[in-house]
């Protein structure tokens, strides 16, 4: 029988405690350690109760030498840890975006290629099987493609303070922009040329611009734009937008717009699960007759089934376990997330230099 995959998780937030549970039910895999800055002083969920803790990482690493370690802590920690890791002898599950500037990113990339250690970014929308089949969708509906994303989230409670550290590291458009204009490079299978982006600062307890816009155009024509505002001024009209339109057609992603009803709970923007989830997915098809009335109805394909937000960590896990037992080549979204990342470093910089940035 193959023994499992020895892991430490780094970071119990919110992405670090649902990783740490998939983890913790999978066979193929075994948690070593938990680890974050502050982690004797917090509460450690029931399901994780009896593991070792630690507050150091370089001293975890060097204690248990893990044969993976699990990275999902604050954004400017990535890079650092990753390759920490790495020379270590572990592979590496990391949690978007894989650094935030550049020449870390290729570093990182660099260090998996040259150790020849699994890397696997937690793009969570590669593993959802509605957003898998938004894209193979979209893919159909020709050429150039106009494509309009967006997530904001209204912060209270808990949303609060995490939404506000986050933004201490990383602009909105940034941070989860990652996932998008993934989507939009896999919607294309073209080359980004051009990157325009604008922001404002709307929320004074946070130290960087919480609303933001970025525009991308591609080589084939396709034009796509991500929009993305986090605070607790942020409105919940159409704060859930998937759209794809091409000459063929669109398809689009419905979300449940249930008001909220309960003024305590989060808000329906906050809420982890409405990240990723959906309701159904629209299908419009552009073909007309010599009257120019519509041949074909739209086609409503329902997503009742879909998995939630621990399910999706679960499927990654998966993967991750997958990629290291059966050395999978991770070539293609070890370059996916690296160009990611050059598309909405390039909207941060097009904000501050008030110009449409040219990529090479």
């Amino acid at each position: 029988m193959t023994q499992p995959v020895r892991i430490l998780v780094v970071g119990l937030g919110n992405m670090g405690a649902s990783h740490a549970s998939a983890y913790h039910r999978n066979p193929g895999f075994e948690i070593v350690g938990l680890c974050s800055r502050t982690l004797k002083s917090k509460t450690i969920p029931d399901e994780l109760q009896g593991y070792p803790l630690f507050e150091d990482y370089a001293a975890a690493l060097a204690e248990l030498k893990p044969d993976a370690v699990s990275v999902n802590t604050w954004p400017n920690t990535h890079a650092e840890y990753a390759i920490q890791a790495m020379e270590a002898g572990a592979h590496v599950f990391m949690e978007k975006p894989i650094a935030t500037n550049n020449q870390d990113a290729e570093r990182v990339v660099a260090t998996a290629q040259r150790l020849n250690r699994k890397l696997v970014l937690g793009y969570i929308l590669r593993v959802h099987p509605s957003w898998v089949k938004f894209i193979e969708i979209g893919q159909t509906m020709g050429k150039p493609l106009a494509m309009r994303l967006n997530l904001n989230q209204q912060s209270s409670g808990d949303a609060w303070m995490w939404h506000k550290n986050l933004i201490d590291s990383l602009i909105p458009i940034v941070d989860c922009g990652v996932h998008y204009v993934d989507v939009m490079c896999q919607l294309t299978g073209a080359k980004p040329v051009r990157v325009h982006g604008i922001g404002a600062a709307l929320w004074g307890d946070a130290e960087k611009q919480n609303y933001g816009h970025l525009h991308v155009t591609f080589d084939d024509g396709s034009v796509g734009w991500y929009e993305a505002g986090w605070g607790p001024m942020m409105s919940e009209t159409a704060f859930f937008v998937k759209d794809v339109v091409g000459p063929n057609g669109s398809v689009s992603l419905v979300p449940n717009d249930e008001a909220r009803t309960d003024a305590d709970k989060l808000s329906d923007s906050a809420d982890i699960d409405k990240h990723t989830k959906t309701d159904a997915i629209r299908v419009h098809y552009a073909d007309v007759d010599d009257d120019k009335n519509f041949t074909r109805k739209d086609e409503i394909l329902s997503m009742d089934d879909e998995p939630g937000h621990q399910e999706l960590c679960d499927r990654e896990q998966a993967f991750f376990l997958e990629a290291i037992t059966e050395d999978l080549d991770l070539t293609e979204s070890m370059e996916a997330a690296v160009n990611s990342l050059r598309i909405v470093l390039a909207a941060e910089q097009s904000i501050r230099e008030e110009r449409a940035i040219r990529l090479d």
